[in-house]
């Protein structure tokens, strides 16, 4: 990879890919309809969104919904291939970089419980106003926690995770340069 730079955003998908292929909890998830995309953060501060998934379906995975009176439909996102994707998975960087591994892993499967289990285009919901953590976030956080440890425990390669050993800084002086796809977050747009 000298020369050309680490492609984040490929390396990221490399290990989504393992992540949902050990854990029966995340086996509903096609990383092939999930793109990922990297950001990059305004400033270098260690508050603030490291990751987020944009789900690309309404809720129940309607493609329309109604608004003010008016119908809208999220303008659609296509793979090279011409496959439409379901959600966009976005890592701010160099923000997501300096942080732990720990944390690094923690965020990742983060982001993608929040993927419904219907794999339909719309977020896991949970009852109540609160439906994108639950009731407590602390407790979300605990279970991200126990998933991270349930996939260590199942001995990934370590080539898989070893780029999240290192900060931002680091990548840039081991591969020159960091690189990623950007995908833009879709427009809704009216329908007729």
């Amino acid at each position: 990879m000298e020369g050309t730079g680490l492609d984040f955003t490929a390396e990221m998908r490399r290990l989504c890919f393992d992540v949902c292929g050990r854990l029966t909890e995340f086996s509903h998830i096609d990383m092939g309809r999930v793109a990922v995309s990297t950001s990059q953060t305004r400033r270098r501060a260690s508050h603030g969104l490291y990751a987020s998934l944009t789900p690309l379906r309404f809720e129940g995975g309607g493609r329309e919904q109604t608004r003010r009176g008016r119908v809208y439909r999220v303008e659609p996102v296509l793979d090279a291939g011409g496959r439409e994707y379901l959600y966009i998975l976005t890592f701010y960087l160099p923000r997501f970089c300096d942080t732990s591994l720990e944390e690094k892993l923690v965020t990742v499967l983060h982001e993608l419980w929040h993927i419904g289990p219907a794999f339909d285009g719309d977020l896991r919901r949970f009852e109540g106003r609160f439906y994108a953590h639950g009731p407590s976030q602390k407790a979300y956080d605990e279970q991200m926690r126990r998933f991270t440890q349930a996939w260590l425990a199942l001995s990934p390669p370590e080539h898989l995770y070893e780029f999240l050993t290192q900060p931002f800084d680091g990548l840039v002086a081991e591969h020159g340069r960091v690189v990623g796809a950007r995908v833009r977050t879709p427009r809704l747009v009216p329908v007729g």
